[in-house]
């Protein structure tokens, strides 16, 4: 069972440490007091630290919400004729959509769905990973994956995990064989970029080459290794990848190293995340870009189901779309440029709306869906940096433990529009929240994120916001201790009121 925050509510005084989030719909309503926002890092931090990357992510997803009642749905098969209820679907283990249909839905009712990314920056394992060893010291060829590799990920200690594909026995297959999965992390780091000591003088300051100075190193070896058997000899990836790597990866997944036919591995910081600052107002975690916005969405998905008692509000459908590659452009399958959201959607329509509707086709219902829909893309915003208060923009700066935060850009590069600013206010103020702005300095570089994209696939009314975290990019950045559970707060509030908001602004 995957771990969930502990909480308590008004009507069961008793410390929060005796309840799990499995059970919150028996504890309404929700008390959003220290033990609230506590639990909720508490448990960011144990998710992000057990499931390292992309593939982990969506597999811990899937698990939690089966607890919670979700069905699965394989995108290979047909869903017939859906009924109300809770399902989710994946597309190539590393993108994630979840959802709550109620009976009744019509496509006038729209969708309410939040969009997040759950990629983040790392260092790939090539696919041919041999580098020459240099007096001893194994190497390993990576190529970053965004903006990883940089000096911020040299001197950390650096696991390794991912998917490996297997090849085993099938009688069943014509083949003879199938591939299957196997998800793999290190319990020790296995690799270390080292710096070079500044008493080297102007080759320790850069600029560094990443093919030939970012190199990971993983091993030393005094030349006396175990030669490979003329089984290891015959597997797939051998002569691709280190021996020692491939015996390495072969036990984590408790296969042979002749069974291992393809790798998608990664390296990332294993330090774990921890709570600080003089009284515990920060958290400071690794891959919180975007991650801690897909965790708050889900969660706040929950705590909207379990707020209806585990019976989908009559007519609604609500949301939540996890998706990969946003960090390198999103044109990928898995990717929002991939439309797993719209296929979802899509499929709804197919069963929810049969011929004897009043709908001229199914292109025009999904239209209509659209047009009737709010789509939020979360993503992780910028919050402000003291040392380098200048750069930020005035009356436009995100704050820890305060709410989550719009983004506003004229210039397209997020995709709110001013209807969509006093939707997400009148949320927020039903919800008892605070809305936070955020608007790069014309002298500035603005950044990317996927909501002009879902935009202009759908013609949605789509608002770009998310949490704010401050050390974007690092491999160790940093967020308020209070902005994971404000961050589930805000989006179980979205869930709850976005239609009736929308409803009252009328054909805007």
């Amino acid at each position: 069972m995957p771990s969930s925050p502990e909480l308590y509510s008004s009507s069961n005084p008793v410390n929060s440490s005796s309840f799990s989030l499995n059970n919150i719909s028996k504890f309404f309503p929700i008390v959003y007091d220290e033990n609230y926002f506590e639990s909720y890092s508490n448990s960011y931090i144990s998710f992000t630290s057990e499931n390292p990357t992309t593939y982990h992510v969506v597999k811990y997803f899937g698990s939690l919400l089966e607890s919670h009642g979700f069905k699965y749905l394989s995108e290979k098969s047909n869903w017939g004729q859906l009924q109300s209820g809770f399902y989710y679907t994946t597309r190539n283990g590393t993108s994630f959509s979840a959802f709550s249909i109620g009976k009744g839905w019509k496509p006038e009712n729209g969708v309410g769905l939040v969009g997040c990314h759950i990629d983040e920056l790392t260092a790939k394992l090539k696919p041919n990973s041999i580098k020459p060893s240099v007096e001893g010291y194994e190497l390993l060829g990576v190529s970053p994956y965004a903006g990883a590799l940089s000096w911020l990920w040299w001197d950390r200690d650096l696991h390794i995990g991912g998917n490996v594909l297997v090849k085993s026995n099938n009688k069943d297959s014509k083949l003879g064989f199938s591939i299957e999965s196997k998800l793999i992390k290190s319990p020790l780091p296995i690799a270390h970029i080292p710096s070079l000591a500044p008493h080297f003088g102007a080759p320790s300051q850069g600029p560094f080459n990443l093919e030939t100075q970012a190199v990971p190193v993983i091993g030393y070896s005094s030349g006396d290794d175990e030669p490979a058997t003329l089984e290891e000899k015959s597997a797939p990836l051998y002569g691709r990848h280190s021996l020692n790597l491939l015996r390495y990866i072969a036990k984590l997944a408790q296969v042979e190293v002749k069974d291992i036919v393809q790798l998608d591995l990664e390296l990332y910081d294993g330090q774990k995340g921890t709570l600080g600052g003089l009284n515990k107002e920060f958290l400071f975690c690794p891959r919180i870009d975007d991650r801690i916005c897909g965790f708050a969405a889900i969660h706040g998905l929950i705590e909207y189901v379990n707020k209806s008692k585990s019976i989908p509000a009559e007519g609604s459908f609500s949301m939540v779309t996890l998706y990969d590659n946003e960090e390198v452009g999103s044109l990928s399958r898995q990717g929002a440029k991939g439309g797993l959201s719209e296929s979802v959607i899509s499929r709804v329509i197919d069963s929810f709306i049969g011929p004897e509707n009043n709908y001229p086709s199914s292109t025009s219902a999904l239209r209509l869906t659209y047009a009737n829909s709010i789509i939020l893309s979360a993503d992780v915003n910028h919050m402000l940096n003291p040392n380098f208060n200048n750069v930020y923009l005035d009356k436009h700066k995100a704050l820890p433990n305060t709410g989550v935060c719009l983004s506003l850009d004229s210039n397209g590069h997020m995709a709110t529009d001013v209807t969509g600013v006093v939707i997400i206010e009148q949320v927020a103020k039903l919800n008892d929240d605070k809305i936070q702005y955020f608007m790069i300095r014309n002298d500035s570089r603005s950044g990317g994120t996927i909501g002009p994209s879902i935009s202009s696939q759908t013609g949605a009314r789509t608002i770009d916001l998310g949490i704010p975290e401050i050390s974007m990019h690092s491999i160790r950045p940093a967020t308020g201790s209070k902005d994971v559970g404000l961050g589930v707060k805000f989006f179980g509030g979205f869930f709850t009121y976005w239609r009736e908001v929308t409803d009252a602004i009328g054909d805007l």
